[in-house]
């Protein structure tokens, strides 16, 4: 894979970070974000992992959120994607939007 390509659910994870935002993006809202929007089963573990391997990247950074009466006065871990991590989404899309092309009506009929 080419640097500054994402894996498949790499791309899940940041897209739904996208889409959630800095003060709503922790593991347990993507993992449900993912599963709402692609209908397939998501473990919050890996959800855990990947944000680790993509801040470990500089894709993305976490920091502990208010503490949360909800969680028992534990804070969520909140992510956000850094500068590069939005170039990494922006050359990921636009490769899959290359390759999909003209083909938008073939896949329609499969």
């Amino acid at each position: 894979m080419p640097p500054g390509l994402l894996a498949e659910f790499e791309l899940l994870v940041m897209l739904a970070a996208l889409r959630l935002g800095p003060e709503e993006a922790y593991t347990v809202s993507i993992a449900i974000d993912i599963e709402e929007r692609t209908s397939r089963s998501v473990r919050r573990a890996n959800v855990y992992t990947t944000i680790q391997r993509l801040e470990a990247k500089g894709l993305l950074s976490t920091a502990l959120g208010d503490p949360r009466p909800e969680r028992g006065g534990k804070p969520r871990r909140l992510v956000t994607l850094t500068t590069e991590g939005r170039e990494a989404v922006r050359a990921t899309t636009e490769t899959i939007q290359a390759m999909v092309g003209e083909l938008s009506d073939v896949i329609a009929d499969a």
